[in-house]
C-alpha cells in the first residue's frame, strides 16, 4: 500500500485521474517491472538505500518516470520483502562499543604518516578482534536501526512483471482516495458482497435501496473523517482491492485537491482494474471474529448469526453485522461502529428510529470517541474487544 505522498493524480476540467500504467501507452514498463523484480530477487542482503538505487538506476533514463513513481515501485517492493530490524535496540548498543574503542585511537587517517599514525583498516581489524567479530559483519549491524540501513532477508515479490504493474495501478488508485471527501457506490449484482467488505473494513457507510437490484451505499471519505484518520485512510485503501474483485458496480468519490477545491473520481467495475486478492481474509475483522468465538454457539438461549437480516424502510436500507435469535423467537440485533463522527453517529441513530419495530443494539469503539463527546446511554462502548457479559446484560434488558 502507498502513502499520500506516493500520490500521483492529474485534475483534467474537474475530474481526478489516478496514475496509471496502460498496455497501449507503458507496454515497455513491462521490461522495467522484469529488472526490479530481478534487483531485488538477488538482492538479499543488500540494503533498502542500495536496492532503491538499484530502482532508480532501472528508471532513471526513462522520461516519463518522475521520482514519485520511482518511489512508488520501491514502497511497493519493499513491501513484498522481509528485512531485518533491531527491536531490541542491539544497533545502538553496537555503536557505542565501536566508538568508545575507536575513540582510544583517535584521530584515524586512512594512510599513516608522521603526525596521524592509526590507519582506519588496522583500527577497524583491532575492533573486529576486540569484539570477535568480522569488520564486515560489524559494519552491516551497526545501523540496522536506520531504515535506510535494514538489510532485505527475503524477497516474495509478484509473480510476474504484470502482477507488478498491476499492482501499482491499485495502489495509486488506493492512494488517490485518501483525498476522499465521500465516496458513493452503486452496487448491483454483489451487493453484499461489497456491504460485507466495506463492513469487514469498519467504514461509515449509509444504504440506500434504488429497487429491487440496485443499492447505493454512501461512504464518509477519509478527509472527512474528524478522529484517527490515518487509521481509517488505511482501512479505507484496504476496501479497493475488494471492490475491485466485486462485479456490476459503479463508484464517484468527491476529493479535495491540492488547491483546496474539489473534482470527482468516476469508477466501475468495467474500467479494466484488477484485484490482487479475494480479500476477506486480509481484512481486519478481529473485534467481530474474538466476539464470535468468544460468544459461542448458544448463550443464554441465544442464537449468533452474521449479517443474517437485510431490512428495508422505504429506500433506507440497514444490515446490522448480528442477530440474535432466541430459542423462544425473540430476535436482537446488532450493530459495531469501529470509526464514527457526531454526524455519522446521529445518522445511525435516526436510521435505528427508522426500525423502531426491531431491537437494535449499538457498540461503538472508545478510541474513535473524540475526546468530551457525549454518548447515550444505549450505546455499548468498547476498548480493544467486545465483551460477552455487557452484551449479554443488555440482551436481557431490550428482550424483556
Amino acid at each position: 500500500m502507498l502513502r499520500g505522498v506516493h500520490s500521483i493524480v492529474a485534475y483534467d476540467h474537474g475530474a481526478a485521474i489516478p496514475d496509471r500504467l496502460t498496455r497501449a501507452k507503458h507496454a515497455h514498463y513491462v521490461g522495467y517491472a522484469m529488472q526490479m523484480l530481478a534487483a531485488y530477487r538477488a538482492g538479499v542482503g543488500m540494503t533498502r538505500r542500495e536496492l532503491h538505487r538499484a530502482v532508480e538506476n532501472i528508471l532513471s533514463r526513462e522520461p516519463d518516470c518522475d521520482g514519485r513513481r520511482i518511489a512508488s515501485f520501491c514502497k511497493l517492493l519493499d513491501d513484498a520483502g522481509e528485512f531485518a530490524d533491531d527491536s531490541r535496540g542491539a544497533a545502538a548498543e553496537l555503536r557505542l562499543r565501536v566508538f568508545t574503542l575507536a575513540a582510544r585511537y583517535h584521530p584515524l587517517v586512512e594512510i599513516a604518516d608522521r603526525i596521524f599514525e592509526r590507519p582506519e583498516a588496522e583500527v577497524k581489524n583491532l575492533i573486529a578482534a576486540e569484539l570477535s567479530r568480522p569488520w564486515a559483519e560489524i559494519e552491516k549491524a551497526l545501523y540496522v536501526d536506520v531504515i535506510d540501513f535494514q538489510p532485505l532477508l527475503s524477497f516474495a515479490g509478484y509473480p510476474d512483471a504484470a502482477a507488478l504493474l498491476s499492482r501499482y495501478n491499485v495502489a495509486q488508485l488506493q492512494a488517490c482516495l485518501f483525498k476522499a471527501q465521500s465516496m458513493t457506490v452503486f452496487a448491483r449484482r454483489d451487493f453484499k458482497s461489497i456491504l460485507r467488505y466495506a463492513k469487514l473494513a469498519r467504514l461509515l457507510l449509509d444504504i440506500r435501496r434504488i429497487d429491487a437490484i440496485e443499492y447505493r451505499i454512501d461512504f464518509t471519505g477519509p478527509a472527512s473523517v474528524l478522529h484517527e484518520t490515518r487509521r481509517y485512510g488505511v482501512n479505507f485503501a484496504r476496501f479497493v482491492p475488494a471492490l475491485l474483485a466485486c462485479k456490476d458496480w459503479n463508484l464517484r468519490a468527491e476529493l479535495r485537491t491540492p488547491w483546496g477545491t474539489r473534482a470527482v473520481l468516476a469508477l466501475s467495475s468495467e474500467d479494466g482494474y484488477t484485484s490482487h486478492l479475494a480479500p476477506e481474509d486480509e481484512f481486519d475483522s478481529s473485534v467481530e471474529q474474538l466476539f464470535a468465538e468468544k460468544f459461542g454457539a448458544e448463550q443464554e438461549g441465544w442464537r449468533l448469526e452474521r449479517e443474517a437480516e437485510i431490512l428495508h424502510q422505504k429506500q433506507t436500507t440497514f444490515v446490522p453485522d448480528f442477530a440474535f435469535r432466541h430459542r423462544d423467537g425473540r430476535q436482537v440485533l446488532m450493530e459495531i461502529v469501529g470509526f464514527w463522527t457526531p454526524e455519522y453517529l446521529r445518522k445511525k441513530r435516526e436510521t435505528l428510529r427508522q426500525f423502531h419495530q426491531h431491537k437494535i443494539l449499538l457498540a461503538v469503539a472508545e478510541r474513535s470517541i473524540r475526546e468530551g463527546a457525549a454518548i447515550p446511554p444505549d450505546v455499548i462502548v468498547y476498548k480493544t474487544a467486545l465483551k460477552v457479559e455487557t452484551v449479554l446484560e443488555l440482551l436481557r434488558r431490550i428482550a424483556n
